[in-house]
């Protein structure tokens, strides 16, 4: 019976050991983004990432913090993101804040050619 005992014992370890998540570890990986120097924050803005950003808005993050010469609200109209400036602007975002190239956000939307955001930033501008 000993012996039955300690053969099932060794098979149990065996099969820990075989199933090791340490192991497994490309199960763990993520894709990372190659921007560098660019907030979390931003980048979420530029994916189009609403949920995070929201989420991100709600823990604190400034909204008209400069990320690489750039506020939040110039990422979200460079990438045409719609939904983001609003909560953006509605969060205190400021529209005319210029960056040291003298650019705004609705700038960087003409640039960009994102229309939408263009005419959606002018009206919230006129609010």
């Amino acid at each position: 019976m000993k012996k039955l005992s300690i053969l099932v014992m060794c098979m149990t370890v065996g099969l820990v050991l075989a199933n090791d998540p340490v192991k497994n570890l490309n199960a763990y990986k993520v894709a990372k983004t190659e921007i560098i120097n660019v907030s979390p924050f931003c980048i979420s803005i530029a994916k189009g990432d609403y949920e995070m950003v929201k989420k991100m808005v709600e823990l604190g993050s400034e909204v008209n913090k400069f990320s690489e010469g750039m506020t939040p609200l110039m990422y979200a109209a460079r990438y045409n993101r719609l939904e983001i400036i609003k909560l953006l602007v509605a969060n205190g975002a400021k529209i005319n804040t210029k960056n040291a190239k003298g650019y705004t956000a609705i700038k960087y939307a003409e640039l960009s050619g994102a229309k939408e955001a263009v005419t959606l930033l002018l009206e919230l501008k006129k609010k």
